[in-house]
């Protein structure tokens, strides 16, 4: 008797959830979309040669979402959520289904402002542009496309080696611009030296002056002043 009622309660909860769903769908993708496209980014929009493509893209983006979240939804269904708690449902079915709607609504709510957040913070709009320009750069590009050879050590060669020709350009600039600062510390380091040769030089100098200063001072007085004059 209990499953019995367990199971219409499910087709009713779940008949009026499909409904629900659906119309919470059509609004709120609806709204996600318009509020999407009338953000005004800090990136510019598409061009109308690929306008449309841009919004196919979009559109497409926001169905798969929509679909990821209608499975999620599902596998939250009444019959689990009233398995859950048990309890409360047999005292009260009525409130546990209407408990089980506010949960499902408000679950629903959080997980679409998640999706926004996450198309506003990563630059949806941005990176589907680019995805365009990506993409008619392609087409316009008339070179045969990269394709294997076969060989793995090859195509790991043929992979790897413009990175580190890259690599090896800036290790070369990076070495010149620091021996260029190594003889710019050289020159700075050798003027230091000649100034601190120069300033004891220029010491020696003073003290060879003071030592003669002294010497002639002494012998001045010794030729004004005697010794034999102050003998008694």
């Amino acid at each position: 008797m209990e499953e019995s009622e367990a199971a219409t309660q499910k087709d009713t909860v779940d008949n009026i959830c499909v409904e629900d769903s659906a119309e919470n769908q059509m609004n709120e993708a609806t709204g996600e979309v318009s509020s999407q496209m009338s953000n005004p980014g800090s990136v510019s929009k598409p061009s109308e040669d690929t306008e449309a493509r841009y919004y196919e893209r979009l559109k497409l983006f926001d169905k798969v979402m929509q679909k990821s979240l209608e499975k999620f939804i599902e596998h939250a269904s009444f019959n689990r959520f009233a398995s859950t708690f048990r309890p409360l449902y047999k005292k009260n079915p009525q409130r546990m289904e209407s408990i089980y709607k506010e949960f499902i609504e408000e679950m629903r709510k959080t997980i679409q402002e998640d999706i926004s957040r996450l198309i506003e913070e990563g630059q949806l709009e941005f990176k589907l542009n680019e995805l365009d320009k990506l993409e008619s750069a392609a087409k316009k590009n008339k070179d045969p496309a990269w394709r294997p050879s076969g060989v793995p050590e090859q195509d790991f060669c043929s992979f790897l080696m413009p990175y580190l020709q890259k690599q090896e350009a800036y290790m070369r600039l990076e070495l010149k611009k620091i021996q260029a600062e190594n003889a710019a510390l050289a020159q700075k380091v050798q003027a230091g030296r000649e100034s601190v040769v120069q300033t004891e030089h220029r010491i020696s100098t003073a003290v060879d002056e003071w030592k003669a200063s002294v010497t002639e001072f002494e012998r001045l007085a010794s030729s004004l002043c005697p010794a034999d004059a102050f003998d008694v």
